[in-house]
């Protein structure tokens, strides 16, 4: 799965927050479908990270990678 993840980041997440000035490293994924990523950039300060995270990130992840249950920064 956490291959899959990383994909999906690279093609379509990544893109997105590069254009804003930011960037997103993905930590690890674990065995319950939980998704570690490190938001960088003009992200890492941004007051909107955590709705980023929500309705952009985790809500593209549950739809490509089946078995994705929740996105959590580190």
């Amino acid at each position: 799965m956490k291959e899959q993840v990383q994909q999906v980041i690279e093609k379509d997440i990544r893109p997105f927050l590069v254009a804003d000035g930011g960037n997103i490293e993905l930590v690890d994924v674990d065995a319950q479908g939980i998704v570690k990523v490190r938001l960088q950039g003009a992200c890492a300060g941004c007051p909107g990270a955590q709705m980023t995270l929500q309705m952009g990130v985790e809500r593209i992840l549950k739809e490509k990678v089946p078995g994705v249950t929740k996105v959590v920064p580190v």
